[in-house]
């Protein structure tokens, strides 16, 4: 069968063009704004990649075309599936009929840590020698590949509330079925699609009705947004982080803990990953994992061998004493963990955050006053105005308590890092889009500067 995928390049959509090819169709996909990991990963599979959205990709026709929810009414290939009578499917109702169906889902949820935790949890499996499949938002550098079929009854998934597609407005993980659930956290995220954080906790509680009365929810005992959410109706036994599973952090970087499991220890994580978040994540996987039959022992062994996510902190580079991070943290909850993680880390050396303000719910401006306190731990913030932005980045600059400063070119921003880094500073970029190629641009820069004094 060929398959041809519209918005071939999401990390969603790039996981089901994989999928798909290891189950034997002809891929071929279109998407703009392409950039790495995932047009690496499409490459690498030989899939044939059209470069925006015109007619001409449709010859030969295909036998069904799948769209990915970034696109809808007035682009032209859509239009010109809906002309033709094209059969068309959103990505999330393709997997489930084409690979879900029969699988034990492990599904990943909530506003921040999904990607994280899924790989993780794919990592255990891996570990434990249980060969799952998953479709994971990113990169795992366990496995070096978003997404894979697997060869056993487990599927590891992220399930991501956001809507399905143009023609399905329900979220994605509504088509996802999992038997195992772990919901990390709650918060209102998406307002481009969701008016309130009620409206998110609707969806959730759509998705805690497809959980199997033998399946199991894991979820934060602390959480009043997931327990309002799950007092709605759960038909399903929980496990709670807090309660049933617990953590004693060894180092206050998070580099270390012990991991209990309903009071008594059952082991120790020595590992490269920092902050509390994660310590949580991998608290969660650990649970997950366990319920589809690792043992603890092994869960705790598996996730020190687990290497993070790429662009979730990743160093991308050290050049004369100055290091580059990448980090995909795209709402203020995310940037300020983040940032608390490598300030455990460096101490009193000196962090620049650089920051794309990218997201739909950030450009709205739902996220003013906590995008402001999120950096506060940076020494100094670099922020990037997106074009088009009906309010003043600058302006909200201007009320920060530490030093930020708005630009509106990458250039400028690269300029003013080589003249005011030096040896012993760490630049964290972060944005959940291509940013312009600025890790790569600066890492090129940075050998042919001449270093300043401190400023």
């Amino acid at each position: 069968m060929h398959v041809h995928i519209l918005g071939i390049c999401g990390s969603f959509m790039g996981g089901i063009a994989a999928i798909a090819k290891s189950l034997g169709h002809t891929v071929t996909g279109s998407d703009q704004n392409v950039y790495p990991p995932m047009s690496t990963q499409l490459a690498n599979l030989g899939i044939t990649l059209t470069e925006g959205f015109d007619e001409a990709q449709f010859n030969p026709v295909p036998d069904v075309v799948i769209v990915g929810n970034a696109l809808s009414r007035g682009n032209p290939a859509v239009e010109y599936v809906l002309n033709r009578n094209i059969p068309y499917i959103s990505g999330p109702q393709w997997l489930l009929e084409n690979v879900l169906q029969d699988r034990w889902v492990i599904g990943i949820s909530g506003t921040h840590g999904k990607t994280t935790t899924s790989s993780m949890v794919a990592w255990l499996l891996e570990y434990a020698e249980l060969n799952p499949g998953f479709l994971i938002g990113g990169v795992p550098q366990n496995f070096g590949i978003s997404a894979r079929l697997g060869e056993s009854p487990f599927f590891v998934i992220e399930a991501d509330e956001y809507d399905s597609a143009f023609f399905d407005k329900r979220a994605k993980f509504v088509h996802y079925h999992p038997r195992t659930l772990v919901i990390n956290n709650l918060e209102f995220d998406h307002a481009d699609i969701f008016a309130d954080l009620a409206a998110i906790q609707t969806q959730f509680h759509h998705l805690v009705r497809t959980v199997p009365g033998n399946g199991l929810i894991i979820s934060p005992s602390h959480s009043q947004p997931i327990n309002e959410t799950l007092v709605r109706g759960c038909w399903s036994s929980q496990q709670f982080s807090g309660k049933h599973w617990q953590y004693e952090l060894i180092n206050s970087d998070g580099s270390a803990f012990t991991v209990r499991h309903n009071d008594k220890p059952v082991g120790e994580v020595h590992w490269d990953l920092l902050g509390l978040h994660n310590v949580e994540n991998g608290l969660m996987a650990i649970a997950a994992a366990h319920h589809a039959g690792v043992t603890v022992t092994d869960a705790v062994n598996g996730l020190a061998q687990f290497k993070n996510v790429k662009r979730r902190l990743e160093v991308r580079g050290t050049i004369n004493g100055v290091t580059v991070y990448d980090d995909f943290a795209h709402h203020p909850t995310a940037i300020q963990l983040t940032l608390q993680g490598l300030r455990e880390k460096v101490g009193e050396q000196r962090i620049f955050a650089v920051l794309e303000p990218r997201s739909n719910t950030m450009k709205m401006g739902h996220h003013n006053t906590q995008l402001v306190a999120s950096w506060q731990q940076a020494d100094h913030t670099l922020l990037l105005e997106p074009k088009g932005l009906q309010w003043s980045l600058a302006e909200l600059a201007s009320t920060s308590t530490s030093d930020a400063i708005c630009f509106d070119d990458v250039s400028m921003i690269i300029d003013y890092l080589l003249q005011h880094a030096k040896s012993g500073d760490h630049i964290l970029i972060m944005s959940n889009g291509g940013f312009d190629n600025i890790h790569r641009r600066l890492l090129n820069a940075l050998p042919t500067r001449t270093e300043k004094s401190d400023d």
